[in-house]
């Protein structure tokens, strides 16, 4: 599963620039993005912030609801889809079935394939 700063990363080498081109052309501080796209400085909670990032990295609606939601869980927080209350009450049996049953990505990725049809 990718992560914040990779998808950052990744969508910034899409447009074929460098970090410090990146930076340099959207006035921000290569150290810090350098340190958010190896995962080593928490995501921005700032929904402005993310907004700017997201314009600057030419993302379109469904990208930016990856960005958003990657975000959200870097900084380890329910993405906001899952924050009504019917489904918050569901996911601590959830985590608990999770909870001391080792499970590896296949069937990780099985079960999510299976509630994505759901």
């Amino acid at each position: 599963m990718t992560t914040f700063g990779g998808y950052f990363k990744e969508k910034r080498i899409a447009l074929g620039k460098t970090l410090r081109e990146f930076c340099r052309e959207h006035n921000i501080d290569h150290g810090n993005i350098s340190k958010l796209e190896r995962d080593r400085l928490s995501p921005p909670q700032n929904k402005e912030i993310l907004d700017k990032y997201a314009s600057y990295l030419k993302l379109n609606d469904e990208e930016k609801e990856i960005f958003i939601e990657l975000a959200q869980i870097g900084n380890k927080q329910i993405p906001e889809y899952l924050s009504d209350s019917e489904t918050l009450a569901k996911l601590p049996v959830f985590f608990r079935t999770l909870k001391g049953n080792e499970i590896d990505e296949d069937k990780f990725q099985t079960l999510i394939e299976m509630i994505k049809k759901a």
